[in-house]
């Protein structure tokens, strides 16, 4: 295995707990906790298919994943830093997101060797409390940084909706409380499909003094084949999706104050199904498949402005941590050492502005 010789920075992890934290999940697993073949058959029965289809498996989903777990995954690779972003919690309206940022100060994990070094929680823009919001987010914790709030909406209907609403980043009311990001000097995640990275450049555009990242190289749904009711199935469909995203995110790219991650693109929402052979993806069969994407994002956005992150547990039903990082690592190897401490460390430092040594 080829190891870096430096501790890496993993900007975009997911922590949960659907045990003892507010959750989707958590009246089911109080009841059915000790029985997972049946906590999963319930769950198919209950929840909507594009979601299932979304997730791929759902024991990850039904599992705590706490630092613990996240350390046992990374195998023998350093990592020294992570940033939780924010994972859906559950008591989501006005100021019960601010629980998710509490609740993530007293989790141990310095005892498994890592450091909690930033949050990314959320918050809705739109919300009269917003800027309220914010200041109860950096009241919570010293290591609130920034917000997500998940605009991602497919024309496909039988793709899984993260945002209730299309056009969240174009809306008057997203628009207006936006403005207070720039003012707190407070970063936003951004993700959204490809099919909507046209108004990802524009809210870029507008605000050209927030720091903006796009999540998931903007997920091209359907890339790697067929998804929901009409998504990515032909080559012919694909190789349009592929060319569109290209030249979309050539566009985003151009706004100076956006960043990219290299980060869920084992998703099974790209069309993966290895998840459907009982197996994950093999180094090389993921070093095939995404090379095309890395390799597009570094020439458009430079070295200097995209950040390896695992957005673990999200991508397990398809790839192994350790398989994952190794993939990227050589696929970005070839760009030098560089480039590699850049985006694998100091690309994430810098955007997340970040107490490294």
């Amino acid at each position: 295995m080829n190891q870096l010789d430096f501790a890496m920075i993993d900007p975009h992890i997911h922590q949960w707990d659907p045990y003892h934290t507010p959750h989707s999940a958590a009246l089911l697993v109080k009841v059915l906790g000790k029985y997972p073949s049946l906590m999963d058959k319930v769950i198919r029965l209950v929840k909507p298919k594009p979601l299932l289809d979304t997730l791929g498996k759902t024991e990850h989903i039904l599992s705590p994943y706490l630092p613990m777990h996240y350390r046992q995954d990374l195998g023998s690779f350093n990592v020294e830093s992570v940033v939780h972003v924010e994972a859906n919690w559950h008591h989501h309206k006005g100021f019960g997101v601010v629980e998710e940022t509490r609740w993530l100060n007293q989790l141990e994990f310095s005892k498994h060797g890592l450091k909690l070094a930033a949050i990314v929680a959320t918050a809705d823009p739109s919300s009269r409390k917003f800027a309220d919001i914010l200041k109860a987010h950096q009241d919570a914790s010293p290591m609130f940084r920034g917000i997500r709030k998940m605009a991602a909406w497919h024309e496909d209907d039988r793709i899984y909706r993260w945002s209730k609403t299309p056009h969240l980043y174009q809306s008057k009311k997203f628009l207006k409380g936006f403005e207070q990001l720039a003012k707190m000097n407070l970063s936003f995640d951004a993700w959204g499909y490809s099919t909507q990275l046209n108004e990802i450049t524009a809210l870029a555009k507008q605000f050209p003094e927030t720091r903006i990242v796009v999540d998931h190289l903007a997920t091209p749904v359907g890339l790697f084949g067929a998804v929901g009711k009409k998504t990515g199935n032909t080559a012919s469909q694909r190789d349009v999706i592929f060319k569109q995203w290209q030249n979309d995110l050539c566009a985003l790219a151009e706004q100076s104050n956006v960043n990219a991650k290299i980060s869920g693109l084992m998703m099974p929402v790209l069309g993966h199904t290895f998840y459907k052979e009982n197996r994950t993806a093999t180094i090389s069969e993921m070093v095939h498949l995404l090379a095309p994407l890395i390799q597009h994002a570094i020439e458009v956005f430079g070295t200097d402005r995209v950040m390896f992150a695992s957005n673990y547990p999200m991508d397990k039903p398809n790839a192994s941590l350790t398989d994952l990082i190794q993939a990227y690592i050589t696929i970005i190897q070839p760009y030098g050492t560089q480039a590699m401490y850049s985006i694998f460390r100091q690309n994430a430092a810098n955007f997340y502005q970040l107490d490294i040594n």
